[in-house]
């Protein structure tokens, strides 16, 4: 009796330690999120049943009824870095009304100069960087794929090239439910950013993004207790194994 509760601890503490990855490949790794608790992080809503940590991950529970400023914030700011950060779409609400996006990042029309629209289910969140909600990564399930800057491309105030260059080459997202894994390197006002082994958008330019600023996980929207209806882009996210290392 004794061995076999001795194994089952053993086995317990070895799923807990599997949960927390070990740093990506290199010195000058740190982690941003130890797996257990919210440390180093900020809600600034006061609202802690929209960000928890469950089963070593951080869980959003979105609610869109709730005042305040329901994205989650790191304490620290950045300048140049490179970001690890694990994260996976629990599932999607509704249907929204997805454009299609070409690869300059404008959206395809039709023969009356309107953007074509398929409705489809989604799920929506992201990434900002340096503070700038403009400045975000997108998570989604858009068939454009995840890793878009939708900040820049939509603002037609930015040069083509610009546009083009926060478009994703290509989709590379796992199915919802499975993880996904971004390496994001951010350098001056260049984004690279890499999803699943894949390079989909690379030294895209960001001018005016801020020099200095915290990272965020992004709330973008959620269930609404008294309609009890969820918004078609609920931030139904969880996210993992988070690492930093700043760049010189």
């Amino acid at each position: 009796m004794k061995n076999l509760a001795e194994f089952a601890l053993i086995a317990l503490v070895a799923v807990t330690l599997s949960a927390q990855a070990a740093p990506p490949e290199g010195e000058g790794w740190r982690s941003l999120f130890n797996g257990e608790n919210l440390d180093g992080w900020e809600n600034k809503s006061g609202h802690a049943e929209i960000w928890q940590v469950k089963d070593g991950v951080i869980d959003c529970n979105p609610r869109v009824d709730l005042p305040g400023d329901k994205t989650l914030w790191s304490k620290e700011s950045f300048r140049d870095f490179r970001l690890y950060i694990e994260w996976r779409i629990k599932g999607t609400k509704g249907e929204y009304p997805v454009p299609t996006v070409l690869p300059d990042g404008s959206h395809k029309l039709d023969e009356n100069g309107n953007a074509i629209i398929t409705m489809m289910p989604n799920a929506d969140s992201g990434i900002y960087l340096r503070g700038s909600s403009k400045s975000q990564i997108n998570i989604w399930c858009w068939p454009i794929g995840s890793g878009e800057v939708y900040g820049y491309r939509m603002d037609d105030k930015m040069p083509p090239e610009v546009r083009a260059g926060v478009t994703p080459k290509m989709k590379a997202d796992k199915p919802i439910g499975e993880w996904n894994t971004f390496i994001v390197t951010m350098k001056g006002d260049r984004l690279t950013v890499e999803l699943n082994g894949k390079t989909v958008i690379e030294n895209a330019q960001m001018p005016g993004t801020p020099d200095e600023g915290p990272l965020a996980l992004q709330h973008h929207g959620g269930y609404h207790k008294a309609d009890d209806q969820w918004n078609s882009a609920s931030s139904l996210v969880q996210f993992r194994n988070i690492y930093i290392k700043p760049l010189e």
